[in-house]
């Protein structure tokens, strides 16, 4: 499968060297963010914290999210994916945040996406949301480019994109 550990790494060393720190609110990942940015050494330095928020109430209980914030738009939009990323980044106190909501496969979910859908969000000082469609039902090789993309995705703000 797709190897993380470069991009991670990379991700990784800009956080240590911007001082920064990150927490992931991830869903349909299964807590492969997490993992990526926990392999590398000497993640405690950046890493704040992380939450599979698959269901509802892993998403309040977990991740801070409100009633309020969960009657906005329902799961798998890019309003539920900034949700995520605000609330766990409030909840643990960082610096960034991300935020990944979306159907793997190897169907597509019950709100009507595709599988190989996902939306993703990294709050902080700047926030952006994107929305990724692979167009694949393989329900690995889906976390793998959704874990990707949401690296990527951070590694972006971080050096200063919007």
């Amino acid at each position: 499968m797709t190897d993380l550990s470069p991009l991670a790494a990379a991700v990784g060393a800009l956080l240590k060297e911007r001082g920064a720190t990150v927490a992931v609110a991830e869903s349909s990942t299964g807590g492969l963010i997490s993992a990526a940015l926990l392999a590398q050494g000497g993640a405690s330095a950046y890493f704040r914290g992380g939450a599979v928020v698959y269901t509802r109430e892993a998403k309040q209980r977990l991740g801070g999210v409100s009633d309020a914030d969960m009657a906005l738009e329902r799961a798998a939009t890019e309003t539920h994916a900034r949700v995520l990323a605000r609330s766990i980044r409030a909840r643990m106190g960082s610096d960034w945040a991300i935020g990944e909501t979306g159907a793997t496969g190897p169907t597509g979910n019950r709100y009507g996406d595709a599988p190989g859908h996902t939306c993703i969000a990294v709050a902080g000082p700047a926030e952006k949301v994107i929305t990724l469609e692979t167009g694949s039902a393989g329900r690995e090789a889906n976390m793998w480019a959704f874990t990707r993309a949401a690296l990527e995705l951070l590694q972006e703000m971080v050096k200063g994109g919007r």
